[in-house]
């Protein structure tokens, strides 16, 4: 069995995760450790307008909608690029801006 892929936190994609809810950063936490175990998050969808293989884990709760945009494909680690809590049905252009810049960012640094 290999190990757990690493979780790599980008920007303030961990400070903004530790903000949300304690219901939703267990949660967020369970989807992501399973990401780490090869398996698939169970509410997500590609967001290809991201970044090739970047995917967005979904959360719902009382509190609100809740997102966690990451990329698994790479061999070192799971990155995680932008946590936000949603306000409205569609992504704001802002949030995928910002998740595409830290995609951009990561794949330079990784001399991809």
């Amino acid at each position: 069995m290999t190990s757990p892929k690493p979780v790599e936190f980008r920007g303030s994609s961990l400070d903004d995760l530790r903000a949300f809810p304690l219901s939703v950063k267990r949660e967020a936490g369970h989807q992501l450790d399973q990401v780490q175990n090869g398996e698939e998050p169970d509410d997500w969808k590609p967001m290809n307008n991201v970044g090739r293989g970047v995917k967005e884990i979904r959360i719902q709760d009382s509190a609100g909608a809740f997102r966690v945009i990451y990329v698994a494909k790479f061999a070192d680690a799971i990155y995680v690029l932008h946590c936000f809590q949603k306000k409205t049905a569609k992504t704001s252009k802002a949030d995928v801006d910002l998740a595409a810049k830290r995609y951009r960012e990561l794949v330079k640094e990784l001399g991809l």
